[in-house]
């Protein structure tokens, strides 16, 4: 603006011009619509995000999870709904009822879904916890207690090779031939005995096969990772059409396979297992059924167990990102355009110079342009 007016005091010598032309070029380089350009757009997509049941607990996730590549998701309450039920039992030397007793007396005190499932079976088959006393939880592993003087361990099979009790091979066998089948075996240990072996099924979620078709179609690639045994998760990606599968991983083992997928990683989980891998994942989207824990360690909050709003959540920020690139091309473009014909450009060949009025016109058009056009998001997704 300063420019513009020594330019014309110099060329034209007349002050009233150059003031004229300098009050335009001011007026026309106001960066109105540059400043408006970024959060406005943020703005309307995050609130798309909350009508379509997708939370952005931080605006630069709406950045990253355009960016994605790779799509992880955690297997129980995630893919699965998250409500096992006990399918079979197997036994060696102890009764049927009495290796249920046992389990449920240990896992009473649990809070995870497998355990609910135990709890659940034995009240429909009338049996009573007996109470358990140094119940000791092994994330990834299972858990062990004392009931009614005896050392009860229940978990899976690494469970017991940590414990260094000798698993009993056809026991091994049958829960083998279950988890091949989808649903996942869970074995109980009595005094340092392996002697009974337990089969959780964990249907799929109905949404969750269009879940990972949705993002196969948008070109990205999906992956399973799971605490679970390998046989079990690697039934539910055959049965869904994940990409990849790794299982029998602990929470740092989830971690570490997020990291070795590489950039533009996101993980959906839903539990307390889960929630190193949501922090350390470049974008992290909590499943909103899920534990606190997890939400709290998300940036992006599904409501509801829908896993199909993964999708949408990468969709609406593709859409978001694609307004604000076009909100400031249409920000700088206003300017390089019309900062010339402020300054006068077309003064030489015969043309008029610019309003002030006509520049302050302009300036509202560029905002009120980039306004409009974000709030086209409110269709998105």
């Amino acid at each position: 603006s300063a420019l513009t007016f020594l330019l014309w005091l110099v060329l034209t010598g007349a002050p009233g011009p150059a003031l004229v032309a300098a009050i335009a070029v001011l007026i026309i380089a106001c960066p109105c619509a540059m400043g408006l350009a970024v959060p406005v757009s943020i703005m309307v997509g995050t609130g798309r995000g909350a009508e379509l049941g997708v939370l952005f607990r931080r605006g630069d996730a709406l950045q990253r999870l355009a960016e994605a590549r790779v799509v992880a998701f955690d297997k129980t309450g995630t893919l699965t709904q998250g409500r096992p039920a006990l399918t079979e039992i197997a036994t060696r030397d102890i009764p049927r009822a009495e290796a249920l007793r046992l389990a449920a007396s240990a896992e009473a005190r649990s809070e995870h879904p497998l355990a609910g499932a135990i709890l659940a079976a034995a009240r429909r088959a009338g049996v009573t916890p007996a109470p358990a006393s140094a119940v000791k939880a092994s994330a990834g592993r299972g858990l062990t207690a004392m009931v009614e003087g005896h050392a009860l361990l229940i978990g899976n099979a690494a469970a017991l090779a940590e414990a260094g009790i000798a698993a009993d091979p056809a026991l091994l066998e049958q829960a083998a031939g279950w988890a091949m089948d989808g649903a996942t075996p869970v074995h109980l240990a009595l005094d340092g005995r392996h002697v009974a072996a337990m089969a959780l099924a964990d249907p799929v979620r109905p949404e969750a096969a269009q879940a990972i078709s949705d993002l196969h179609q948008m070109g990205l690639r999906t992956a399973l990772i799971s605490g679970d045994v390998a046989a079990t998760a690697q039934a539910v990606g055959r049965r869904l059409g994940i990409d990849a599968v790794t299982a029998g991983v602990l929470p740092e083992g989830k971690l570490a396979a997020i990291r070795a997928l590489g950039a533009g990683t996101v993980f959906v989980g839903d539990g307390i297992n889960d929630a190193p891998a949501l922090a350390g994942a470049d974008t992290g989207i909590a499943i909103g059924t899920g534990t606190d824990v997890a939400i709290e360690s998300a940036e992006v909050v599904l409501v509801g167990g829908d896993p199909t709003g993964v999708a949408r959540a990468i969709r609406l920020s593709r859409n978001v990102m694609r307004n604000i690139r076009q909100n400031l091309f249409w920000a700088f473009g206003y300017n390089v355009a019309l900062i010339p014909v402020a300054m006068g450009a077309l003064v030489p060949f015969g043309g008029p110079q610019m309003s002030p009025m006509l520049g302050a016109g302009a300036m509202a058009l560029s905002s009120v342009f980039v306004i409009s056009n974000a709030l086209r998001l409110r269709r998105a997704g």
